[in-house]
């Protein structure tokens, strides 16, 4: 007589392994009751379902953070729905993901990956499996951690979308959270000037002057165009160019003398371009640039109103006061 499993056995299953009715009742029949052996089919199947799902995008996700004495860490796990995304057994796994490592004091994401859980399975494992009963693609997609005192971290409006960490060199907790805040909300790219890789200065000075010289040679053919007596909307492009044709405000001849008059105005101001003028401006940008990207030089968000760096913040609170570190992971495109 075929063996069927009773709603006790299913309950008990579905318990274990989070695998949906249908999955588990039909594991159990094909296991002739066997628990142990219906949990490997329902591992097997859960693997395999998800490399179908393999080139699925990954929106949407859990982001965790927590320290305990010494020891923080974030760690991401990325799904396709915010419905998954929002849901118990979700939120559960990337905690368990997220203790595993704690506990390891793990130090990169294939580490991460390779932790063994609670249920014997290790996180990546885990993370495929779920992604098997659920039928949405998954995967561990980020990890951060600090080690150290003094460290504060910040999950932004509880929503498991942005994280933060921050660290500091004596305690200041209330300062600390405050800073952390003011990562999450201005996605600073490095601690301050000096912290800035090279490779990513020179790209950004190299951009600087590129958009310099754009800029002075816009000015100048804008000039020239005013000065020759064309309208400035006809002459702003090709495609305005024949529209003014089209609509017989131009003709064919004027649009040559714009194309002619707009390229020798832009040689001529690339050739005569004074160099320790652009460099000038250029420079004046990068500062820009690390004002706007470099978190003690940002403007601090979250003061009493006085306009202050989070540099002079932390100097308010205590003269001696610095960042040490800070991390930050968000699931969020900006």
């Amino acid at each position: 007589m075929a063996y069927k499993p009773t709603m006790d056995d299913i309950k008990k299953l579905r318990t274990m392994t989070g695998a949906g009715l249908g999955d588990v009742k039909k594991a159990l029949v094909e296991a002739e009751g066997d628990f142990d052996k219906a949990k490997d089919l329902l591992r097997e199947r859960g693997l395999a379902i998800a490399a179908k799902r393999s080139d699925r995008e990954t929106s949407n996700g859990c982001v965790l953070v927590k320290k305990v004495d010494g020891f923080a860490a974030m760690v991401a796990v990325k799904c396709e729905t915010d419905f998954v995304a929002n849901g118990a057994d979700f939120i559960a796994l990337t905690e368990s993901i997220l203790d595993a490592a704690i506990a390891a004091k793990a130090k990169d994401l294939e580490e991460v990956k390779s932790l063994k859980l609670a249920n014997g399975d290790d996180a990546a494992t885990a993370v495929q499996q779920r992604s098997g009963i659920s039928g949405e693609k998954m995967e561990i997609d980020g990890y951060n951690f600090l080690e150290g005192e003094n460290i504060e971290i910040y999950d932004h409006m509880n929503k498991h979308t942005l994280a933060t960490m921050v660290q500091t060199n004596k305690p200041a907790a209330e300062a600390a959270h405050k800073v952390a805040m003011q990562v999450a909300a201005m996605k600073p790219v490095a601690l301050d000037e000096a912290s800035v890789p090279q490779e990513v200065k020179d790209e950004e000075y190299k951009v600087a002057v590129q958009k310099t010289k754009e800029e002075q040679v816009e000015k100048a053919v804008a000039a020239a165009i005013k000065k020759a007596g064309y309208n400035a909307y006809i002459a702003e492009s090709e495609e305005h160019l024949e529209e003014g044709i089209r609509k017989g405000n131009i003709t064919e001849a004027d649009a040559d003398a714009i194309r002619k008059l707009k390229q020798e105005t832009a040689e001529q101001k690339l050739a005569n371009m004074p160099e320790q003028m652009v460099q000038n401006i250029a420079k004046g940008r990068l500062a820009k640039f690390f004002k706007d990207n470099c978190l003690v030089d940002q403007e601090f968000q979250f003061g009493d109103g006085d306009k202050q760096t989070v540099a002079e913040f932390l100097k308010k609170q205590d003269a001696e006061l610095k960042i040490v570190a800070y991390k930050r992971f968000t699931l969020v495109a900006e």
